[in-house]
C-alpha cells in the first residue's frame, strides 16, 4: 500500500494512527449473537444482518452501511476491514439502545456487477427490502434512518434522495422506502467535491471507476448519484464529519440550508472511525444523532 494512502486513511478502509481501535479492530471485534443474516436478492454480496430488539416493538430501524472507497479491496488490507463486518459493533450497540439494524453489505468495485449501476441498485434493494421483512420482525417502517460511514456515508443520503431521483434515470424507483432522518458518519454529499481526495485518500479514481466517467462525461449520472445534485431531500440529517470530510462539510451544509432542508452539522479533528467505534468518546453523540432524527428524544 502506498505511503499516502496510509497517512491520509482511506473512506472507510485505513486506521489513522492516533486512534484506538481500526476498522479491522472492528471487524475482529466479538459482538453478542442474535443477528439473522437475511438475502435481499439472489447474488452473493446481496445480503444483511437484522438485530432487532428484545422488545415488544414495533422498533424504529437504522439501515447501517460500511465505507470503504466503494471498493471490495483495499490495497493489502484484509477485505473485512472495508466490509459488513466493520460494522458489526455499531449495529450492536444501536440493537441495545432500542433500534432495530439492518446492517448491509451489497457489491463494489472489483465485485461482479459492483460500480455503476450495480452497487447504487444493491444499497437501493436492501432498503426496500425491509418492506417484506417489517411485519414477522416488528419494524416500524415509519420511523427508518440511515447511517453510513465515509463511502457509507455518502449512500446513507442518497437513500433518502432517491425519491427525487429523473425518472429517465437507470437509478429510478417509482416508489423507494421512505427515510425519516440520516445520519452521516465522516462521509461525503457532495460526489464532485470528493473528486480532488480519490486518488490521495483511495489511491485512485474511485468515484469516477464508481460513476462510470467525469462529470463531463457522464452529467445525468452524478445528478441521479450525488446527493448535493438531489436536495431538496425533505429528510432531516445530521453530519458528523472528522478530518477526512470536515473541510467539504461547510459547502454542503450551505446546499442542504438553501434548499429549505433541515440539517444537523458537527464538525471536528476527529479520527476518520472513531465514529463507528462504541468504545469511542463520539459514541455518545452518535447514539444521540441516531434517537434524534428517529425521534425517540
Amino acid at each position: 500500500m502506498k505511503p499516502h494512502i496510509l497517512l491520509f486513511a482511506s473512506l472507510g478502509g485505513v486506521a489513522l494512527l492516533a486512534q484506538s481501535r481500526g476498522p479491522l479492530d472492528l471487524a475482529n471485534a466479538a459482538v453478542p449473537p442474535g443477528a439473522q443474516r437475511l438475502s435481499y436478492g439472489v447474488e452473493p454480496l446481496q445480503f444483511g444482518e437484522l438485530r432487532v430488539p428484545n422488545t415488544p416493538g414495533p422498533h424504529p430501524v437504522a439501515i447501517v452501511i460500511h465505507g470503504g472507497c466503494w471498493m471490495a479491496k483495499l490495497g493489502t488490507m484484509d477485505p473485512r476491514a472495508v466490509a459488513i463486518d466493520n460494522m458489526r459493533p455499531l449495529a450492536n450497540a444501536l440493537t441495545d439502545a432500542g433500534i432495530a439494524t439492518w446492517n448491509i453489505e451489497y457489491r463494489r468495485l472489483g465485485d461482479p456487477g459492483g460500480g455503476w449501476p450495480g452497487s447504487f441498485r444493491d444499497v437501493a434493494a436492501a432498503a426496500d427490502f425491509l418492506r417484506t421483512i417489517a411485519a414477522n420482525r416488528r419494524l416500524d417502517l415509519n420511523r427508518v434512518a440511515t447511517i453510513g460511514h465515509s463511502a457509507g456515508g455518502h449512500f446513507a443520503i442518497w437513500l433518502a434522495a432517491r425519491k427525487r431521483i429523473p425518472k429517465g434515470s437507470e437509478l429510478f424507483s417509482s416508489n423507494p422506502l421512505a427515510i425519516a432522518g440520516v445520519v452521516d458518519l465522516d462521509g461525503p454529499g457532495d460526489l464532485r467535491a470528493t473528486l480532488p481526495l480519490q486518488q490521495p485518500v483511495c489511491g485512485g479514481p474511485v468515484v469516477t471507476d464508481l460513476i462510470g466517467g467525469s462529470p463531463e462525461q457522464q452529467p445525468d449520472r452524478y445528478r441521479a448519484a450525488s446527493p448535493i445534485e438531489l436536495l431538496p431531500l425533505g429528510t432531516r440529517q445530521v453530519v458528523l464529519a472528522g478530518r477526512m470530510f470536515g473541510p467539504q462539510t461547510p459547502a454542503y451544509e450551505a446546499a442542504v440550508r438553501k434548499a429549505g432542508d433541515s440539517i444537523e452539522v458537527s464538525v471536528s479533528d476527529a479520527g476518520h472511525f472513531v465514529f463507528i467505534d462504541p468504545a469511542s468518546d463520539m459514541w455518545p453523540t452518535v447514539l444521540k444523532s441516531v434517537r434524534a432524527v428517529l425521534s425517540m428524544q
